[in-house]
C-alpha cells in the first residue's frame, strides 16, 4: 500500500464499510486490485452488525444463493458459532443452524459475531498489505476535477488527523450516499414525481424531504421476577401519544397498521411458550439467540432484536439538512425507541393480563455498545445516482407488470436480488406501501453515474427510484450490489477502460459477466424446479416484523 505525503495512495477507494463496502473490497482483493477502505465507525458491517438488524432475505437463500461470497459469510458465521460458543450437539451438527430461531431469517444472530466473521474474511488481505481498513474515519471534502473524483480529505475521528487519500476508482458505500454529496455526484433525493417515473406508487410530486423513518435498534432479554426499568427517556410523555394520522394507535401499541393492508394488526411481544421456535409475536420475530440451541447456563434468556414498526421515526428528515438538524433528529430517534423500551418495561398490556415487563434488559453488549442500542440508526434510504438506467416499478412489481410473469430481464445484468417492495411510513405521514416483487435482477446501467467517470454506488444509492429501493436496500442485495462494484473497478483497471465503457462495448460487458460468474455470481434466477412458481407469482407477502 503506497503511503503519500500526509495520506494514502490506492487502486480502489471504498468509502463506507457496510455490508456493500465489504463486499467490493473482497471482490476487488480478489481480482488482484489493491483497497483502502474507509469507515467512520469501528464495526464493519453496516445493517447488519453496527445497525443490528438480522439478514432480511428472500425464503429459499438456503437452496439457491445469488452469490458464493455472500454464502460464505453466511457459512462463517455458523461456523464461528460451531467453533466458539457452547452449542448443543443437536444445534452444532444442524446443517443451516439458526442461532435465535427468529421468523424473518433463517440465519438469526448476534451483531458481534457478524463484525468478527467480517473481520477475519479481511485479515488475509490485511495481512499481505493489499488492503488498508481506516477505522473511525470520515471524509472531510472531496476533489474533483472535471468529470472525475481526484482524492479524498480525510480525518481520523480519534486523533483529529488529516490525511488524503487517492486513488484512480472511488466507490460509495456510504449508508445515506455521503460521497455522491460531498463530490458533486448528480443524484436524487427522497420521493420522484410520478410524472417523472410513470410508477403506479410513486407521489404526484416530487418531494426530497419525504424520505422513510429511521428506527434506532435494541437487544434485550427477559428475566422474570427482576426488575431492570431504566430511567424515563427525555421526551416519553409526548411519545407515547405520537400517532400517524393513518393508523388506528399511538405508535406505542401491540395494535398497528398492517403493511399491507393499512388495517389494524395486532401482535403483541410474546404469546404462548417463548422458548419454542415457530411462534408469531414480536420476540420470536427477530430473536438472535435461543437459548435451547445452548448448553444449560451458557444463556439465562433468549435475545431478540427490537427493530419494529413501533420503534419507527418518522417526525423529522435526516437526509439532506442542516448538520444540526440531522443530530437533533438522531437524538429523537434513539430517545423515541428508548421511549418505546420503557414503555413495555411499565406500560405495556401484558400477555397474562398484567401491565409492563419490568425484567426486560437490555443487552449492549452484544451490539458493542454501553447503553444498550446499536452503533448506528438503521437507514432505509439516502442519495440514489441520476443513473445511465434507472430501475422502476415496472421492472420488477408485480402489479406493474400485467400479462408478465416475472421481473424485466436486463442485457447488462450484474447480480439478482430478491425482496417485496417495502416502504415503510414516510416523514411526511404517509403510510407503508409493501406490494409483490418478481426476483429481480441489477442491471450494470444503475451502478453508472451519469457524468462521473470514475466513481460507483456499491449499495441502496444505486440507480433506482425511491419505490423499487424498497426492494433492493437489503442484506444480501447490498451485498451482490458492492460485489458488482468491486468487480467492475478492478475490471475497468485491468481493461484500462471507464467503467461506463464496460456496458458499452459489447465485447468488454460479455468479458465482465463471464468474470462474475466466475466468481461464482449468479446474473438470472434459474426457471426450473420449485423456484418457477416464486419467479412468476413474485415474493409473496411473509410473516414479518
Amino acid at each position: 500500500m503506497a503511503v503519500a505525503a500526509g495520506g494514502w495512495t490506492t487502486e480502489v477507494a471504498i468509502v463506507g464499510g457496510g455490508l456493500g463496502g465489504v463486499s467490493a473490497a473482497l471482490a476487488a482483493l480478489r481480482l488482484g486490485r489493491r483497497v483502502v477502505l474507509v469507515e467512520a465507525l469501528q464495526w464493519l458491517g453496516g445493517q447488519l452488525t453496527a445497525q443490528a438488524v438480522p439478514p432480511d432475505e428472500y425464503p429459499w437463500i438456503e437452496s439457491l444463493q445469488a452469490s458464493q461470497s455472500y454464502a460464505q459469510l453466511r457459512r462463517a458465521i455458523r461456523e464461528h458459532y460451531r467453533l466458539h460458543l457452547p452449542l448443543t450437539p443437536e444445534a452444532r451438527r444442524a446443517l443451516c443452524l439458526n442461532p435465535g430461531q427468529g421468523n424473518v431469517s433463517t440465519l438469526c444472530h448476534e451483531p458481534w459475531v457478524a463484525a468478527k466473521v467480517i473481520d477475519e474474511l479481511l485479515a488475509p488481505w490485511e495481512h499481505d498489505g493489499r488492503l488498508r481498513v481506516l477505522r473511525q474515519h470520515r471524509v472531510q471534502r472531496a476533489h474533483s476535477e472535471g468529470d472525475r473524483l481526484r482524492a479524498l480529505e480525510l480525518r481520523d475521528l480519534r486523533t483529529g488527523r488529516e490525511s488524503v487519500l487517492q486513488a484512480p476508482l472511488f466507490i460509495d458505500a456510504t449508508e445515506t450516499g455521503e460521497l455522491l454529496q460531498q463530490a458533486g455526484v448528480e443524484h436524487v433525493l427522497g420521493a420522484e414525481a410520478q410524472s417523472a417515473t410513470q410508477e403506479p406508487h410513486a407521489l404526484p410530486q416530487a418531494d426530497p424531504m419525504d424520505q422513510q423513518a429511521v428506527t434506532w435498534c435494541f437487544a434485550m432479554e427477559h428475566r422474570p421476577g427482576e426488575h431492570h426499568v431504566i430511567d424515563q427517556p427525555e421526551g416519553y410523555e409526548r411519545f407515547r401519544t405520537l400517532q400517524l394520522d393513518c393508523w388506528p394507535n399511538a405508535q406505542y401499541s401491540w395494535t398497528l397498521s398492517d403493511f399491507v393492508t393499512h388495517q389494524p394488526r395486532t401482535r403483541a411481544l410474546f404469546a404462548g411458550d417463548t422458548d419454542a421456535p415457530g411462534v408469531y409475536d414480536l420476540w420470536h420475530a427477530r430473536r438472535i439467540a435461543w437459548r435451547g440451541h445452548f448448553q444449560p447456563g451458557a444463556y439465562e434468556s433468549d435475545i431478540t432484536l427490537a427493530n419494529w414498526p413501533q420503534m419507527d421515526y418518522w417526525e423529522k428528515p435526516l437526509i439532506g439538512v442542516s448538520e444540526a438538524e440531522e443530530q437533533h433528529a438522531l437524538r429523537q430517534a434513539k430517545q423515541f425507541s428508548l421511549g418505546f423500551f420503557y414503555w413495555m418495561q411499565t406500560e405495556a398490556p401484558r400477555h397474562d393480563g398484567g401491565v409492563g415487563y419490568p425484567g426486560l434488559r437490555l443487552r449492549g453488549d452484544v451490539l458493542g455498545t454501553e447503553d444498550g442500542m446499536a452503533q448506528q440508526v438503521y437507514w432505509r434510504e439516502g442519495r440514489r445516482i441520476q443513473a445511465e438506467f434507472t430501475v422502476l416499478e415496472q421492472h420488477i412489481g408485480v402489479a406493474a407488470r400485467p400479462g408478465q410473469d416475472g421481473a424485466q430481464r436486463f442485457f447488462d445484468s450484474v447480480g439478482i436480488g430478491a425482496y417485496r417492495i417495502d416502504l415503510h411510513p414516510s416523514t411526511r405521514g404517509r403510510n407503508t406501501v409493501d406490494i409483490d416483487a418478481y426476483p429481480f435482477q441489477i442491471p450494470l446501467g444503475a451502478l453508472l453515474p451519469q457524468r462521473v467517470d470514475n466513481l460507483l454506488p456499491a449499495c441502496k444509492n444505486l440507480g433506482t427510484t425511491r419505490v423499487t429501493n424498497g426492494a433492493y436496500r437489503e442484506h444480501a442485495t447490498e451485498w451482490s450490489i458492492g460485489e458488482a462494484a468491486g468487480s467492475l473497478a478492478a475490471f475497468a483497471l485491468q481493461r484500462a477502460e471507464p467503467p461506463r465503457a464496460v456496458r458499452a462495448k459489447p465485447e468488454l460487458l460479455q468479458d465482465f459477466q463471464r468474470l462474475l460468474q466466475a466468481q461464482g455470481v449468479l446474473l438470472e434466477w434459474p426457471r426450473f424446479g420449485a423456484l418457477t412458481p416464486l419467479l412468476r407469482t413474485g415474493y409473496q407477502h411473509a410473516a414479518r416484523a
